[in-house]
């Protein structure tokens, strides 16, 4: 199958595999182009058997065998050794055999990561895949990376994630001219460690074509003070796991306090459609896409609904269409003259 607009899909992968990976996959016809088709990677008969449940989705999809997958458990360095063949490793290599324009899988994260930089390979001088989330808000969505994928970073890292969460903002979110923020214990310029000032010295001074507001503090996350928020990926994986948590729990004392009685109860059916709402806008971001790679990969949570696989194909569909890709190298080609700009001058002799 060839055609412009095709996005290949681990079928395999996460909790439940095809019994909502392909309901997903049915779910986005009716949000995507009739034009937009699907490769559908890993066992042919348990995905032949979800696709003819899901009515039209026969006619847009082809399933293509793979006999192995890549268990949610696995070590990264232990899954790439016997990747190739697998339905993830199809569902990648797909994009590079010029088959299909993005890859969205639920499988396992450091193997998928893995698997996207070995044959995808890094764009720029990027070293590895950026983990981005899309955090609810009052303003609407604020974009938050690195959430994950890159544990120590140094400046010039931080200064790339802004970059890639920017255009990738604009892609997905429709933003003109998103607003970037740095991720601080404060919104004080001699606050935080040298990585993060150092980052807002380029970010504010070095002429990058970029909207940058300065320091943003842990509350602004939800605040949706900017567009774009950036930090290392130890301190993103932490607050979004908090996020997560708080959501959780805050959802499951709703749900205590509209059954704790009779009348709580009468008054919760009353409000179901608002309940349903407030659990949507709760419920962790249903997809993360791997920015910096030299292609479109996005990667759901493990326990995705067939709603997140929906909502992640309509994001690789944005991304694919969009001129992301151009706009960060773009800002990359400016990126050595500007840290070049903002270095400090070295101290004169005998300075004290």
């Amino acid at each position: 199958m060839t055609h412009p607009l095709v996005i290949s899909i681990d079928a395999m992968g996460g909790d439940h595999g095809p019994s909502v990976v392909v309901p997903g996959v049915a779910r986005a016809l009716a949000i995507l182009p009739p034009a937009v088709r699907f490769l559908l990677h890993g066992d042919e008969a348990a995905i032949s058997a979800e696709v003819a449940r899901c009515r039209g989705l026969a006619d847009r999809a082809e399933v293509r065998h793979a006999d192995r997958v890549v268990a949610m458990d696995e070590k990264p360095a232990q899954a790439l050794r016997r990747a190739k063949g697998t339905s993830m490793w199809n569902a990648v290599e797909a994009i590079r055999e010029g088959e299909a324009v993005a890859a969205v899988s639920c499988g396992n994260t450091g193997a998928l990561m893995a698997i996207s930089k070995l044959i995808l390979r890094m764009s720029a001088d990027l070293d590895r895949p950026a983990l981005v989330a899309g955090i609810p808000t009052p303003r609407g969505v604020t974009t938050f990376l690195d959430v994950g994928a890159n544990v120590d970073c140094d400046a010039e890292r931080l200064v790339e994630f802004a970059i890639m969460g920017e255009a990738y903002h604009r892609a997905v979110h429709k933003a003109a001219r998103p607003t970037v923020g740095v991720l601080n214990v404060g919104s004080e310029e001699m606050k935080g460690h040298e990585e993060v000032r150092e980052a807002h010295r380029v970010l504010r001074e070095g002429g990058l074509d970029l909207d940058y507001r300065g320091f943003v503090e842990g509350d602004d996350i939800t605040k949706g003070t900017v567009d774009v928020i950036v930090t290392d990926g130890f301190t993103g994986n932490v607050a979004l796991k908090a996020m997560e948590g708080a959501a959780r729990f805050m959802t499951s004392e709703l749900k205590g306090a509209l059954t704790s009685s009779p009348v709580a109860t009468a008054g919760a059916l009353v409000a179901q459609g608002a309940l349903k709402k407030f659990r949507e806008r709760m419920s962790p971001p249903g997809a993360a896409p791997l920015l910096g790679l030299n292609g479109i990969v996005l990667k759901c949570h493990g326990g995705a609904s067939a709603r997140d696989v929906s909502e992640a194909l309509r994001v690789a569909l944005d991304l694919a269409q969009s001129d992301f890709a151009a706009e960060i190298e773009r800002n990359m080609t400016r990126l050595p003259a500007a840290l070049a700009e903002t270095s400090p001058e070295p101290a004169a002799d005998g300075a004290a």
